[in-house]
């Protein structure tokens, strides 16, 4: 007789790592305690474009890869504030259409601080990015990211995997 986890069907979890310049997206999905990479990617915006122009194409690409995939949930890094004020603020807006994309679709989204991902990736909480990437490399075999953001998604994406268990208790309680 299979176990009621054995009949879930796996649970598509979507990572975001906002940016202005380049936002990462990494989808895995999670069945029981595996693992299993998707895709990743990342949508690129010009310098030269105005902000507005540029949070539109954020806007456009991550909805299209909601589209295309279709993830049940999603996880986003959140903003750490800087010294630089109006870069902060360009990245919280940057964030802010990370969290709405998913939010707009009816998925579930949750929020995971920078060194809580790299606390969970490698198992220090100021890892290095080449770290990071290293570790998704032996987390997800099969997984080639091409940027650093596509490798901090999918970090985010193995990090809520890992802590979705506790966020959902979390709801449920409220």
């Amino acid at each position: 007789m299979l176990s009621t986890e054995a009949m879930k069907p796996p649970i598509r979890i979507l990572g975001i790592d906002p940016g202005l310049r380049r936002t990462g997206w990494g989808l895995i999905a999670c069945e029981g305690n595996r693992l299993i990479y998707l895709a990743c990617g990342s949508v690129e915006t010009s310098e030269r474009a105005d902000l507005a122009s540029r949070l539109l194409a954020i806007h456009d690409g991550l909805a299209r890869v909601v589209e295309d995939h279709k993830p049940d949930e999603a996880a986003v890094e959140a903003t750490f504030v800087n010294t630089n004020a109006s870069a902060t603020l360009k990245l919280g807006q940057a964030r802010g259409i990370a969290m709405l994309i998913p939010a707009r679709a009816g998925l579930p989204v949750s929020e995971y601080a920078p060194n809580l991902v790299k606390k969970t990736i490698v198992g220090a909480g100021h890892a290095e990015k080449a770290q990071i990437r290293m570790m998704i490399g032996v987390l997800l075999p099969k997984a080639d990211p091409q940027s650093e953001d596509a490798a901090d998604a999918l970090a985010i994406a193995v990090t809520h995997a890992h802590h979705r268990t506790s966020v959902l208790l979390k709801v449920a309680a409220q």
